[in-house]
């Protein structure tokens, strides 16, 4: 690795991939407990670049859990589809898992598939730790993109008019998704919705996030649903330009550390294409209610806060 970056207290050597987001983290092994320093270092690099890799890091399940809760509370795998068994913590990504997500839909946008994870919790997740175990030799790269740099790059009068603004985020099966279809019945049994506001300030840095996961917000409240329609489709359209973003080719033994605050991210579909397995494993990091540039926090509308401490504090 021709690391351009070194942290000589915690020495990682940090090599970014692009020039809004992205960078792989060597000179650590994960199998074992962090020191401080380490757990300080690898926090600033996440900040810093939204989304971090790690190559050649071979984890079992217990080590995965032990790395990600040096980072924070970890959540149940995931709020509506469960956990890999005896290990509540850990969520199974499957080449199949999302093999008929999309059936049905009439029309496929640049940006299907986009999205932040689980913002139609009021709390969505702090940040996902996913590790490649089962890699195709080709295809199934993963991207995500800096929604900080995207509202930066909003002219001035939009920035100023999407401030004030609030979305209601739902977890919803896809038009046209068959009643009988098991995903579409395991999230008709756990129903989300929250109001989020469009901007988020980020709570670690005090940046303004574009909080506009196209997976998951429906409308912007108190619009037309005309206004809502367009405006959504055109901030969608902004934040997964490529220039913000950065593409992941997985190999055996790849972690991604990504800030679900500051990220959307799109899983690959060319996998469906290719004879060959893939299988990663996922763990998740309970978050904080988001709060707007006015200070408002989201609300929920539907659906409890995810992880079991958060949702004692919120109450």
């Amino acid at each position: 690795m021709n690391a351009v970056a070194i942290e000589n207290e915690a020495e990682l050597a940090i090599n970014p991939l692009s020039a809004h987001i992205g960078a792989e983290i060597g000179g650590v092994d994960l199998t074992r407990p962090l020191s401080s320093a380490q757990v300080s270092a690898i926090r600033a690099a996440l900040l810093k670049w939204r989304v971090i890799f790690f190559r050649e890091q071979f984890l079992s399940h217990e080590q995965h859990i032990a790395f990600s809760a040096q980072f924070g509370e970890l959540t149940v795998g995931h709020p509506v589809f469960g956990h890999v068994d005896g290990h509540p913590e850990i969520y199974s990504i499957s080449k199949f898992r999302k093999a008929t997500r999309f059936a049905g839909q009439s029309v496929l946008r640049p940006w299907t598939g986009w999205h932040t994870d689980v913002t139609a919790a009021v709390n969505p997740p702090f940040a996902s730790i996913l590790r490649g175990v089962t890699i195709p030799p080709y295809g199934g790269d993963t991207q995500w993109t800096n929604l900080v740099i995207a509202y930066e790059k909003l002219s001035a009068p939009l920035r100023t008019f999407v401030d004030g603004l609030r979305g209601v985020h739902r977890f919803a099966p896809p038009q046209g998704a068959s009643g009988t279809d098991a995903f579409t019945k395991a999230v008709t049994d756990h129903t989300l919705v929250s109001e989020h506001p469009l901007v988020r300030v980020h709570p670690e840095t005090g940046e303004r996030a574009l909080y506009v996961s196209p997976g998951f917000l429906k409308h912007i409240a108190g619009l037309a649903p005309r206004e809502s329609q367009v405006l959504l489709e055109l901030l969608w359209e902004h934040v997964t330009r490529p220039e913000f973003s950065v593409r992941f080719k997985w190999e055996p033994g790849s972690i991604a550390f990504w800030d679900n605050r500051s990220t959307a991210h799109l899983a690959p579909t060319d996998i469906f294409d290719l004879d060959f397995d893939r299988q990663l494993y996922r763990t998740t990091l309970v978050g904080d209610v988001p709060v707007g540039p006015d200070g408002q926090k989201s609300v929920s509308i539907e659906g409890t806060p995810v992880g079991a401490a958060a949702a004692v504090a919120l109450n």
